[in-house]
């Protein structure tokens, strides 16, 4: 299983923001769309950066409310990490672990934004695969009675 067995499951649906847009919009978005982080684009194609709700707690902690009022741009981590769609699960499960990542955008070659992936899609698709894994087992295991 890959990422685009994922991305063919959930949708390739991708929240973005500007980074001129205001953290208080971020957060809005954060709430009223259900998710951890949007991508930072001017576009909606190209990635400029990242913004997760641990870059906004961040920003609260150094800045107190005033925080709400800044950019997008101003908290948003610049070094995106991404994947592609032909990445195993468990290259994705590997790498979201050691790097502490809970979303990574999809990207193309040409760094075109296809998607993103949260930690709970791939905890969900690795599911998936060792339930199919038990029934197969339990299944050949019938047959030999």
């Amino acid at each position: 299983m890959n990422v685009d067995t994922i991305l063919t499951s959930k949708g390739s649906d991708v929240a973005t923001i500007d980074q001129h847009a205001s953290l208080s919009d971020a957060v809005s978005q954060l709430r009223d769309r259900g998710v951890g982080a949007l991508v930072v684009s001017a576009d909606g194609h190209h990635i400029d950066g990242i913004v997760s709700e641990r870059d906004v707690v961040r920003a609260l902690a150094d800045h107190g409310a005033s925080a709400l009022g800044r950019t997008v741009g101003s908290v948003m981590s610049k070094t995106v990490v991404t994947c592609r769609c032909g990445d195993s699960i468990d290259e994705l499960a590997a790498s979201m672990t050691e790097r502490r990542h809970r979303h990574l955008p999809v990207v193309d070659d040409e760094q075109v934004l296809l998607g993103i992936i949260s930690i709970g899609d791939v905890v969900k698709a690795r599911l998936g695969q060792l339930e199919n894994e038990n029934q197969a087992l339990t299944d050949y295991l019938h047959q030999g009675r």
